[in-house]
């Protein structure tokens, strides 16, 4: 999935916790869903980034030499602009995209 065209907001928003919760019914099962969720897109997003900024490493000892590629800087500042793991977690639930399943708990009972 395509994180930078996400249109969950870049800041944090004040949500209903009521219509949050309505899709799965119990408040920290709620949490516990968009937890893993900003979990797995956080990681995918970091992947992405490292393998953007890879191109851009020099294999070098010396750390005197820095040098500055407005490429790379151009790159890291689009992913610092993108919302947050969690913000596009929540606007996934709340879009009804976020796929989830619960265990039966007559199974954990056993």
């Amino acid at each position: 999935m395509d994180y930078k065209k996400s249109k969950a907001p870049k800041t944090t928003v004040t949500r209903d916790l009521n219509q949050l919760t309505e899709p799965v019914g119990n408040v920290y099962e709620t949490i516990a869903i968009l937890a893993k969720r900003a979990n797995q897109i956080s990681g995918a997003i970091k992947k992405e980034l490292d393998a953007k900024l890879q191109d851009f490493s020099i294999p070098q000892d010396a750390l005197d030499e820095t040098f500055e590629n407005k490429e790379q800087i151009e790159i890291s500042r689009t992913y610092e602009r993108m919302p947050k793991a969690t913000l596009i977690a929540t606007q996934e639930l709340i879009d009804g995209e976020l796929v989830y399943r619960t265990a039966n708990r007559d199974d954990i009972l056993k």
